[in-house]
C-alpha cells in the first residue's frame, strides 16, 4: 500500500478521534451550563421571595420618610434637620447612601439606605436630646455633692458607652436617653438594612450563576456544532470513471 495513503488514513482517524473527544467535551460543558443556569434561576426565585417578604414587613410597619414638595428629605419639617442626619449617616458612620434608594414617590422604608437613614434619625435625636433628671436627696459622688433637685442634662452626642453610669445625673440620663425603645428600634432597623444588603448580594450571585451557565452552555454547544460530522458527498456522476479510479502513486 502506498505510504501517502496510509498517512492520510492515519491522520483522518486521529482527526475523527479528536473531533469525537471535543464533541464529548462540548456535551459535558452544555450539561454543566444548564446546571448553572438552573441554579441561577432558583437563586433568583429565592431572592424575589425575600424581597416580597421584606416589602410586606415594611408595609405592615408603615414607616415612611418625609419629603417636601421639591422631593427633598426633611426631618421635623426642615431640610436642615435631614441634612444633619445625613451627615451623621455618611460622615460619622461612613455609610454609602444610594440616592436611587431614596425615592420621594415611594417614601416607605424598605431599602438599605432608607433603613439606615431612619436608624440615623432615631440616633440623631437621641444624641441631641435633653433629659430631665430628678434627685430626691443630696448625693455625693467622687468628692462632688449633687444637691437634690431637677437637672436638665444635655446628652450632647454621647452614646451609651460614653456615660458614667455611676454618676447620679449621667446614670439616670443614660437610661432615659438610650432607653429600651431606642435600642429596639435601632436593632430592628439594622436587621432591615442587613436583610436588604443580603438580598442584593443574593441577586448578584444569581446573576453571576446565570452568566457563567450561559457562557459555558454556549461554549459547549459551540464545540458540538464545530465538530459536527459532515455527510459524505457522492462522486460527481459526470466525472469520468477513469478519474474516479485513479490512485495516487508515490
Amino acid at each position: 500500500m502506498n505510504l501517502s495513503i496510509v498517512n492520510s488514513f492515519t491522520n483522518s482517524r486521529k482527526e475523527a478521534d479528536m473531533a469525537k473527544r471535543l464533541r464529548t467535551l462540548g456535551i459535558v460543558l452544555s450539561v454543566i451550563g444548564v446546571f448553572f443556569v438552573i441554579s441561577g434561576g432558583v437563586a433568583y426565585t429565592q431572592v424575589q421571595d425575600g424581597y416580597g417578604s421584606l416589602q410586606s414587613f415594611s408595609e405592615a410597619q408603615n414607616v415612611t420618610l418625609s419629603y417636601n414638595e421639591d422631593g427633598q428629605l426633611v426631618d421635623r419639617g426642615t431640610t436642615e434637620g435631614a441634612d444633619a442626619i445625613m451627615v451623621l449617616l455618611t460622615e460619622d458612620w461612613g455609610y454609602p447612601v444610594k440616592d436611587a434608594d431614596l425615592d420621594p414617590n415611594d417614601p416607605l422604608v424598605n431599602t438599605g439606605s432608607e433603613y439606615m437613614f431612619q436608624m440615623a434619625t432615631i440616633t440623631y435625636h437621641t444624641l441631641h436630646g435633653t433629659q430631665t433628671v430628678v434627685l430626691e436627696e443630696d448625693t455625693e459622688y467622687n468628692g462632688e455633692t449633687f444637691a437634690a433637685g431637677v437637672y436638665e442634662f444635655d446628652v450632647n452626642g454621647m452614646y451609651w458607652t460614653d456615660f458614667d453610669r455611676m454618676n447620679p445625673i449621667e446614670g439616670p440620663a443614660r437610661d432615659q436617653a438610650w432607653n429600651g425603645t431606642a435600642h429596639a428600634l435601632i436593632a430592628e432597623l439594622g436587621v432591615g438594612t442587613v436583610t436588604h444588603s443580603a438580598l442584593q448580594l443574593g441577586l448578584a450571585i444569581a446573576g453571576t450563576l446565570a452568566a457563567i451557565g450561559l457562557t459555558v452552555l454556549v461554549a459547549g454547544l459551540g464545540l458540538v456544532w464545530a465538530t459536527k460530522e459532515e455527510k459524505a458527498t457522492k462522486p460527481d456522476a459526470t466525472e469520468p470513471e477513469s478519474k474516479k479510479d485513479l490512485v495516487p502513486v508515490g
